[in-house]
């Protein structure tokens, strides 16, 4: 069976249900997008964990190096690498109590699902998390 994402119902219910947004690879430089997508998400009330081990924090949140690292529920896993990261970083998922998995908008790799398909994480790539937002919510 090759990968779907979930209903427009579904991926409504995890933005609507989350409060807390991992992004795995956000920019602390402003110009590129997935600061800007991060944080269009903070302004629309959710908190951003930055994961990234080549920065220190972001908008005054402190970066960690991995998924693993942090400390704090997290509702929603959303990745800005490149597709060839995503099988590690669904690995790496599957030891997070997440809602969801999301990779952004031309982020998609079928072993990611392969990974995280039989878990709880509700699995959506190749979507943008502020566009399904603005969409949906």
């Amino acid at each position: 069976m090759s990968f779907q994402n979930p209903s427009k119902e579904t991926i409504k219910n995890v933005l609507e249900q989350s409060k807390t947004i991992a992004v795995v690879g956000p920019s602390d430089k402003p110009h590129r997008t997935s600061y800007q997508i991060s944080e269009a998400m903070k302004n629309a009330g959710y908190r951003i964990i930055p994961v990234n081990p080549t920065i220190e924090e972001w908008q005054g949140e402190k970066a960690y190096g991995s998924l693993q690292e942090v400390e704090e529920e997290i509702d929603i896993i959303n990745v800005f690498r490149r597709p060839e990261h995503l099988p590690s970083i669904a690995e790496e998922a599957k030891g997070v109590n997440a809602k969801a998995f999301w990779g952004q908008q031309g982020v998609i790799h079928p072993e990611a699902w392969e990974t995280l398909k039989d878990t709880e994480q509700v699995v959506i790539m190749d979507v943008c998390i502020k566009v399904a937002h603005a969409l949906y919510c």
